[in-house]
Order: structure tokens, then sequence, then C-alpha cells
């Protein structure tokens, strides 16, 4: 995982809150879901419901951050911001940046999501999405 202090120097950015912003991002990611959630899974299509899962999450961490008043340019940091609020997240921590790993693989490389991967951790999924939702009762 990427450094804070590093993330802080050259990805993040101050910006002012926008609370509508927010709830718009949340409210597309929640869409996303519901529709990742629709797709029945093989092995076709299990690379692409892991893809929206960690779109989803990323969707929901950029709005966390914008609701701290910041903006990250990197996705990384993203994770990094939410391992440092949340320090007694870091198996799921790990886990986004697994996700993140495999969704670059399957962008740039065409590489495939083993079912496998997804059948394995689909409920830490929708748990990180679920503690990621409830930390809007600290924004």
């Amino acid at each position: 995982m990427i450094e804070w202090g590093e993330c802080e120097s050259k990805f993040i950015r101050k910006t002012e809150i926008d609370k509508e912003r927010v709830n718009s991002i949340i409210e597309k990611a929640e869409i996303r879901l519901k529709l990742a959630k629709t797709i029945k899974i093989n092995e076709e299509t299990v690379s692409f419901v892991v893809e929206d899962y960690y779109e989803v999450i990323k969707e929901l961490l950029v709005a966390y951050l914008l609701s701290k008043g910041l903006k990250s340019s990197n996705h990384q940091c993203l994770i990094t911001y939410f391992y440092k609020e949340n320090s007694d997240c870091e198996y799921e921590a790990k886990l986004i940046s697994q996700l993140s790993f495999y969704r670059n693989r399957l962008n740039y490389y065409g590489e495939t999501i083993l079912i496998s991967f997804y059948e394995k951790n689909k409920k830490q999924f929708e748990e990180i999405i679920k503690f990621i939702k409830n930390l809007r009762g600290k924004l």
C-alpha cells in the first residue's frame, strides 16, 4: 500500500465539501451494486462482477474522501486513506487493494478473474461496502 505521506504530497488535494455530490456518488454506487447483483455468475461474467464490486467500493471511498474535504487523483490513496482512518481494517484494506489489482489486470491486460476468488470473497465485498456506507454517519 502506498504511504499516506506520499499520497498527501502528490495525489491528495483539499476541496470544498459538496454534500449533494457525495450523495450522488453514493446513489450511483448503489445502483451499480444492484446491477452487479442481477448478473448470473459464471466463468464469462465473473470478471465483470468483481470489477463492479471494486468500482462500487472505489466510488464509496471517493465519496468518503469528498465528505472530508479531500480529493485523490490516485485510487491507491483512496485505500490508504480508508486504512489510515480505520486502522482496525487492515484485512479489508488489503482486500480492496487486491480487488484493485485484479480490476487493473482485467482492464489493461485482459486477464480473467477466477470464479473461486469471487466465491471466496463475495461476502467480504458486501461487508466492506456496508462498512463504508456506515461511515456516512461519521461524515
